[in-house]
């Protein structure tokens, strides 16, 4: 993983790291071990059911003695969190993508990137900007679609979101495009509004685009701990959430959280994007990431 990545992600777990060090250099481990690395597991935001499938698992193993030293625990947590994180994502292929999110969790941001990463492929990607309520949205979107080589479809201030995306989607049939990357608004605090918005978007989509499969991404800052977590609840209630973008992973947050979006939502993390940089982003490998946490010093200390 990107060498910016590892080094946040040392920051972000410093709250525990020397505790773990300590576990995970033991000679011989007892059941006080495991109630250490509970605790620790839940300062580090994972959640208090995640946790506990998590110690489950290693109390099993530990009482039929495949667990005996630091070195062993440390193998077997490596083991479980990727489990976890190693949720079958959806197809990069898609036409269709739908950014929500609540304001400020980098939603603008990543479609500018995301459209990048399509251009780049020699793709021809259309920008909607359909975050009509934010005033400086569509200016920003604006920006990332000069960036990335990507075409643009904004709408007016105040206009309704849903005739953007219709009129984005006769655009994107009109002129061919390949791919369609859809910014929506963020306004979690009025739940009911964002519910028939973001359903009136899809069935607008749905209607314009019927062969096309609409991939819902979720932009969530994961240094946010339970009220990210929380974030991903309410929008997967609100519109199936077909993956996560990890933003922002420049935070000084405990970051575990995403094992429990993971395990407890079922919703696959996709995408980590960082910084402001047009290529700051890249798609997300749960071996390469626990790897990171686990064995490049973050935990181990090595």
């Amino acid at each position: 993983m990107f060498n910016f990545i590892k080094d946040k992600l040392k920051k972000i777990y410093s709250s525990v790291t020397n505790k773990l060090q300590g576990l995970f250099a033991q000679k011989q481990i007892d059941q006080k071990t495991l109630d250490k690395l509970k605790e620790l597991l839940i300062t580090a935001d994972t959640g208090v059911a995640t946790t506990n499938k998590i110690i489950d698992s290693l109390q099993k193993q530990y009482q039929n003695g495949a667990i005996e030293n630091g070195e062993a625990l440390q193998k077997a947590l490596e083991e479980e969190l990727t489990q976890m994180l190693d949720i079958e994502k959806p197809a990069s292929t898609n036409q269709v993508y739908l950014l929500v999110g609540i304001n400020g969790s980098g939603k603008t941001t990543f479609a500018g990137k995301l459209a990048n990463h399509f251009t780049q492929k020699s793709k021809r990607c259309l920008l909607a900007a359909a975050d009509t309520f934010r005033a400086a949205a569509p200016e920003q979107l604006t920006e990332w679609s000069k960036k990335s080589n990507a075409s643009l479809f904004a709408g007016k201030q105040d206009q309704d979101p849903a005739a953007v995306v219709f009129g984005a989607c006769e655009k994107y049939k009109d002129e061919n495009f390949d791919t369609l990357i859809i910014d929506t608004a963020g306004r979690l605090q009025t739940k009911d509004n964002l519910m028939k918005e973001l359903e009136k978007i899809k069935r607008i989509v749905a209607k314009q685009l019927p062969n096309h499969k609409i991939t819902t991404l979720l932009t969530i800052d994961a240094m946010l701990g339970q009220n990210s977590f929380r974030q991903a609840k309410v929008f997967d209630e609100v519109t199936h959430v077909n993956g996560v973008i990890l933003t922002k992973m420049d935070g000084t947050g405990k970051g575990g959280i995403i094992f429990s979006i993971t395990q407890e939502l079922q919703i696959p993390v996709c995408y980590i994007s960082f910084g402001e940089g047009i290529d700051d982003m890249k798609p997300f490998d749960a071996q390469e990431y626990v790897n990171d946490l686990i064995n490049d010093s973050h935990f181990a200390g090595k």
